[in-house]
């Protein structure tokens, strides 16, 4: 049990760590949650600091994924008798909540979408690709951010009931439920832009920009 709760503890505090607060400050010198949409992620940061900033931020979000599960898997080698699915399924999504609630800028964080996805390609590299595929199609077609990053949290689970095949560690408890878990707490993430969409008022990204 200590296993357990040690590994969530670290992947809460890795997800914690927000990189847009802190590339915001020291390029910017602002908090990029006082611009734009108020959101300390990717997009408000490509919006209210500008594309190295917001590339930067984007790619220390995903590897904030993918070392949440690396030490689980890690941990998982060193530690017998545990079960190596259910302990990187309990980094994956505390990463992301640390991400979304962290611990050190009061609790108001990203929205975990690519936390998310170092999550999805280092659980199961396939599914990852597919969901980021989907999420890309979607956002080029639509200009809308938020409509790829919540379609693909809708298709994950969807791909987990038929996809059994290329997870990282795939013995002991099925990921189904996890999956099921993350897509609520990215959907749930984005419920003030998906009221903003049924509206029609989701602002559109500009890729020419």
């Amino acid at each position: 049990m200590a296993a357990y709760i040690i590994v969530g503890l670290i992947a809460y505090l890795i997800g914690s760590v927000n990189f847009s607060i802190i590339i915001s400050k020291k390029m910017a010198g602002f908090d990029v949650r006082e611009k734009g949409s108020g959101n300390a992620g990717s997009t408000n940061m490509l919006r209210s600091v500008g594309k190295k900033a917001a590339a930067i931020t984007l790619i220390c979000d995903i590897l904030k994924g993918v070392v949440a599960i690396l030490i689980a898997i890690l941990v998982g080698k060193m530690v017998q008798d545990l079960d190596n699915s259910l302990l990187v399924q309990i980094a994956a999504l505390l990463v992301v909540v640390g991400h979304t609630f962290p611990i050190f800028f009061q609790f108001k964080g990203g929205k975990g979408v690519a936390t998310s996805l170092g999550v999805l390609l280092m659980v199961n590299w396939k599914i990852g690709l597919i969901c980021l595929t989907f999420a890309l199609v979607l956002m080029a077609l639509t200009r809308i951010v938020s409509l790829g990053s919540v379609g693909a949290a809708v298709l994950y689970p969807i791909l987990v009931l038929f996809i059994h095949t290329n997870y990282t560690v795939s013995s002991g408890s099925g990921y189904f439920v996890f999956s099921l878990l993350l897509a609520i707490l990215v959907a749930f993430n984005h419920r003030a832009n998906i009221k903003r969409m049924l509206e029609g008022k989701e602002n559109k990204l500009s890729f020419k920009k």
